[in-house]
């Protein structure tokens, strides 16, 4: 077995998983990132952008293909990596996406069902079912970790107000007029369920997988210009979103175990994200 540590980030080939896996090809450290996509194409595509950027690296970057609601994709990648590497040092749980279009699109039942059920497949179940399937390489590692990509929005404590409530978000959670039926907002009821639904995932895995060693994480990036909810990173920069390299160079750091002290908790830039 390779010596390189042995990483796979799903949704590897754009936006914050692009950024993350640039990250670690950037590190004086040695890795093998695996990039996981739905397109290998795609994937192909993105390593040859990544290796016009970063002149020099230590490490590799491996196409791999993998649709995380396909569950022979998932079989296949666990195969494909069983095969070539033995292990799995760490899991980034990156691949996700936003749905709640959907129901402003179609305010009816139909649409409820539509946002809510693609969002929570996506986010939480197939999520869940990727992170089960590679289990038994990632206790092949020496020094395991596993991490999931929530979010800001996730968190009960800032969207009811309380302390850690930013203004920004305090903003966004204005009062909305009475009568029925309700304007059409921005709330993302479903995105925001479906990352909270996903905190208590990884706070089971990592009740499951203490005592082997396994650390486990949630990381929550902030608001990034990406394409999720399909709106564009150009109109997310408009709305205040920064680069999502700032995402990407968190993730290293748990990868590199600058955030172990925080096993267990949803990590941020600034420290510990409130339940």
């Amino acid at each position: 077995m390779t010596e390189k540590s042995i990483v796979f980030v799903t949704g590897g080939n754009a936006g914050l998983g692009y950024e993350s896996v640039k990250a670690l090809y950037a590190s004086s450290k040695s890795y093998v990132v695996l990039m996981g996509s739905r397109s290998l194409d795609k994937a192909n595509a993105a390593i040859k952008t990544l290796e016009s950027e970063v002149a020099n690296s230590n490490s590799e970057v491996v196409p791999i293909q993998v649709d995380i609601e396909d569950d022979a994709s998932i079989e296949r990648s666990k195969s494909n990596i069983d095969s070539k590497y033995g292990r799995l040092d760490a899991l980034v749980n990156n691949a996700g996406g936003s749905h709640d279009a959907a129901m402003r699109e179609n305010p009816t039942a139909a649409g409820i069902r539509e946002a809510f059920n693609h969002t929570y497949s996506l986010n939480v179940t197939s999520t869940q079912v990727l992170t089960h399937t590679l289990i038994p390489l990632i206790l092949k590692s020496s020094h395991p970790r596993i991490i999931f990509v929530t979010s800001g929005m996730s968190s009960l404590d800032a969207c009811s107000g309380g302390s850690s409530s930013s203004p920004a978000h305090k903003k966004g959670l204005a009062s909305v007029p009475t009568g029925w039926p309700k304007p059409p907002i921005l709330s993302q009821i479903a995105y925001r369920s479906s990352k909270t639904g996903l905190n208590m995932v990884m706070l089971e895995w990592q009740r499951f997988l203490e005592e082997d060693g396994v650390k486990v994480f949630c990381i929550s990036l902030g608001f990034l210009a990406t394409n999720l909810g399909g709106m564009g990173p150009e109109k997310m920069r408009q709305m205040g979103a920064v680069d999502p390299s700032l995402g990407g160079a968190l993730i290293k750091d748990v990868v590199e175990g600058k955030r172990d002290a925080d096993a267990g908790k949803v990590v941020n830039a600034a420290g510990v994200q409130a339940w």
